[in-house]
């Protein structure tokens, strides 16, 4: 578990100022303001002048962008991640959906577990032969098929597909005000938690090389190079077992309890302690790209696989050709019926193992 040290106020300052101004343009600067100082006594007798401005008289600025707190992306992880995606595209070119993967089915909603290495727009495209309305013989023109949520290309689980446009901004607009609960399943590789519970807040946003980085909670709100700006992001995250010892516990709802991390520095990490397999309920609060996977690198348990974010690429003698993480469920208010509904897909071998 990282230890959080102490804000100092002066050190984050002085290591964030860049670029300070040159001691020859700073001479300039004064030689200017007394030649200014001389002409005015001459302002008297002597008819104005008119002047434009020079690079040499505009004000000089500092852009003072927040820095990350989490490390770049590792130098291994860009040939591994483009291993992967050609990889994957050429399996969503074949794919084709089972019936096993159809959770969900009626006249609005489809709801499929997605497979891993596998990307959502494959998952789309499939999805037409399982309707129920367009069976063999009927004809009629498709539905107007959208995507109520994305994972990432190696995350499994609940993926939710609308049958209209209707439908599909009713549920943009729940996800987009935080209407709609969401759990995941993750396995990490690292040193063993000494917590049962735990909630991270932090900010979320890109760096200056467009890696997704975890900011400091003090700077959401802050702009961020390309003009973003960094944003809150908050997951809380429940312990199941370690290497195997402990009780898969039934999805229950995550009830809050002190042990809270505000981040505001850079995690200290255990790197040459004992390596255990953990797995981990997640609940996150928010809905920012990569969130899970960020605040499970921030904790020191970084997802088995998850290259990007110092996952172990091997493990055990066996390659991982993607990271182990599993959408468990969604829960949210039926766009049309207004009934709460909740969909499970059931867990992945990594997480019954």
């Amino acid at each position: 578990m990282p230890f959080l040290a102490s804000l100092n106020p002066t050190l984050l300052l002085s290591s964030r100022v860049q670029n300070p101004t040159p001691k020859s343009k700073l001479c300039t600067a004064i030689f200017s303001c007394c030649s200014l100082h001389h002409s005015s006594s001459k302002a008297m007798t002597s008819p104005s002048v008119p002047t434009s401005p020079t690079s040499q008289n505009a004000p000089l600025t500092v852009q003072n962008y927040p820095t990350p707190l989490s490390p770049p992306l590792p130098p291994i992880s860009k040939q591994i991640e483009l291993a992967r995606a050609m990889a994957a595209s050429s399996r969503s070119s074949l794919f084709a959906l089972s019936r096993s993967d159809i959770l969900y089915e009626d006249q609005w909603l489809i709801v499929v577990n997605k497979p891993q290495g596998v990307y959502c727009e494959a998952v789309l495209e499939s999805v037409p032969r399982f309707l129920a309305d367009l069976s063999e013989g009927t004809k009629g023109s498709l539905p107007e098929l959208h995507l109520a949520n994305r994972l990432d290309r190696d995350t499994s689980g609940v993926t939710v597909i609308t049958k209209s446009h209707k439908v599909a901004s009713k549920l943009v607009e729940a996800f987009t005000n935080h209407k709609v609960k969401k759990t995941y399943i993750a396995l990490c590789v690292g040193s063993a938690p000494k917590w049962e519970k735990i909630t991270i807040k932090s900010g979320h946003g890109r760096s200056k090389f467009g890696a997704w980085r975890v900011y400091a909670a003090s700077d959401v709100g802050q702009t961020l190079p390309g003009g973003s700006i960094v944003r809150d992001m908050e997951t809380s995250f429940e312990l199941l077992s370690v290497n195997g010892q402990g009780n898969f516990k039934e999805l229950s709802e995550f009830e809050k309890d002190e042990n809270i991390i505000v981040v505001e520095e850079k995690a200290v990490k255990d790197a040459d302690g004992k390596k255990d397999e953990i797995l981990v309920r997640a609940f996150p609060q928010s809905g920012r790209t990569h969130q899970i996977r960020l605040h499970c690198q921030y904790l020191g348990i970084s997802i088995r696989g998850d290259v990007k974010y110092e996952g172990v690429y091997e493990w055990n003698e066996k390659i991982y050709d993607g990271h182990e993480l599993h959408a468990e469920s969604l829960s949210f208010e039926h766009p049309i019926t207004g009934l709460p509904v909740k969909f499970c897909a059931p867990p992945p071998s990594w997480a019954k193992e």
